[in-house]
């Protein structure tokens, strides 16, 4: 599977700078001559700096029928370059008191290091080889494809609830590749080849397809030489193409779907509808569904919570979620684990007549200020965490959003009323554009 208004818009070759209104968040945005955008974000406190890499290239980017080749790629980054032997970045970083990892997701994939902040230009020098002077050989694909079989083993193929959430999404996107899982499907993982892998390094790693976060204790001015020192020279990449996927065609019928295990141990319901997400410059709807996931389902004051855990206790667990950043279609979901000796019939209707009184009843004003308050908290709470600043900007980046949206995004969710709340509800909650799942131990019997 979240600062604030006014900054101006990155000057080619140039600073801008905005103090975050409400926060203490200090950013500094610029790009260099190659196309390479570079967000600082300043915090003081400590003398250690975030760096991250993020490619605006994830397993939604990937040729269909290669599918795990980003998240493969991934791996394959750790091994050498032309100036380091395989695995001596991770003991580069790890020497110099640092620690470092990568992810991999739809939309885009990240390298990431937290180092003193003397440290910054190595892992910049480190990062700039790696875009461009990867060195794999045969070996390589073999020993690492074997290490992403095994991580789908242990992550997917040996959790029932993974594979199970694995099929819904695969429903749940009839054309669009978010229907695709980001780690791949194994048939076609265990068929990847060097040249699948250089194939995409080459379409994808490029200067002008990167975004350089740096958080933690830097001056901008620092920065920006740093930048024009180790990632200015690196040369753009002319044919990336244009990030457009194939997109839904309209849905028109509810898809359901039973997955039985006998390894499952807590047998649930999950329906996931679809949903947009949040766009540059227009984040009120997708502000508006954020704050009806909390009201639905955020916990344990929640509408979902309230009237199926306590009032009418037969769940263990009843919530909702909202992914809302990412670069096309999004999903809102919904989901309750029954008591034992409650059926997941019974569960499922209960959970629908839970929704339709809430569709009904409305927003509670006082629920509403009360998640506000909240949300507010957290985003203080969160200026604590540089790597979380990183990340928070480095996903939204490279998920089609601009700085602006990212400090605009708090003020938008203070504005959002409960009328636009009911309007995003009464849009997204349309089970022709819904799956629903039942993760079962056993198939129910069939009556003919």
């Amino acid at each position: 599977m979240f600062k604030r208004a006014v900054l101006a818009l990155p000057l080619l070759f140039g600073l801008s700078q905005a103090q975050a209104q409400g926060t203490d968040e200090q950013v500094t945005t610029f790009t260099l001559e190659n196309g390479m955008q570079v967000v600082l974000i300043e915090d003081h406190r400590a003398p250690v700096v975030s760096h991250m890499v993020w490619y605006r290239a994830g397993s939604a980017d990937e040729t269909p029928g290669r599918s795990g080749v980003a998240h493969f790629l991934e791996h394959l980054l750790f091994k050498g370059t032309k100036t380091l032997a395989p695995g001596e970045f991770s003991k580069v970083v790890a020497a110099n008191g640092g620690t470092d990892n990568a992810f991999t997701n739809f939309d885009q994939t990240a390298y990431y290091q937290r180092v003193a902040a003397d440290r910054l230009g190595l892992m910049m020098k480190m990062e700039a080889d790696r875009m461009v002077n990867l060195q794999l050989d045969a070996e390589d694909i073999l020993t690492e494809r074997a290490v992403i079989i095994e991580e789908r083993n242990m992550r997917t193929e040996n959790d029932p609830a993974a594979l199970f959430r694995e099929q819904a999404y695969a429903a749940q996107y009839l054309n669009h590749p978010y229907g695709r899982p980001v780690i791949g499907w194994r048939h076609e993982m265990e068929a990847l080849s060097l040249d699948d892998a250089l194939a995409y390094y080459r379409q994808f790693y490029a200067p002008n397809n990167a975004i350089a976060i740096i958080a933690g204790d830097a001056r901008p001015e620092e920065v920006r030489a740093l930048a024009e020192q180790y990632y200015a020279p690196l040369t753009p990449n002319p044919a990336i193409p244009d990030r457009v996927r194939p997109q839904e065609p309209p849905q028109t019928a509810e898809r359901r779907l039973m997955f039985a295990d006998p390894r499952v141990s807590q047998p649930y319901v999950l329906r996931t509808y679809l949903a947009p997400e949040r766009d540059a410059g227009a984040q009120k709807e997708a502000a508006a569904l954020t704050m009806l996931a909390e009201i639905l389902g955020g916990g344990q004051t929640s509408v979902l919570a309230r009237k199926l855990q306590f009032e009418n206790p037969i769940a263990v667990w009843a919530g909702a979620f909202y992914t809302e950043t990412s670069f096309d279609d999004s999903t809102f979901g919904m989901g309750i684990m029954p008591v034992e000796g409650v059926s997941l019939d019974a569960a499922e209707k209960a959970l629908d007549k839970a929704v339709a009184e809430f569709l009904k009843e409305g927003v509670d004003a006082a629920q509403l200020e009360r998640i506000k308050f909240l949300l507010r908290a957290a985003q203080v709470y969160a200026l604590d965490n540089a790597e979380g600043k990183a990340r928070r900007y480095g996903q939204a980046l490279t998920s089609g959003l601009t700085v602006e949206d990212v400090q605009a995004w708090p003020d938008v969710l203070e504005a959002v009323t409960a009328e636009d709340i009911m309007t995003a509800a009464r849009k997204v909650l349309n089970r022709n554009e819904a799956v629903t799942g039942w993760l079962m131990k056993e198939q129910p019997e069939v009556t003919q």
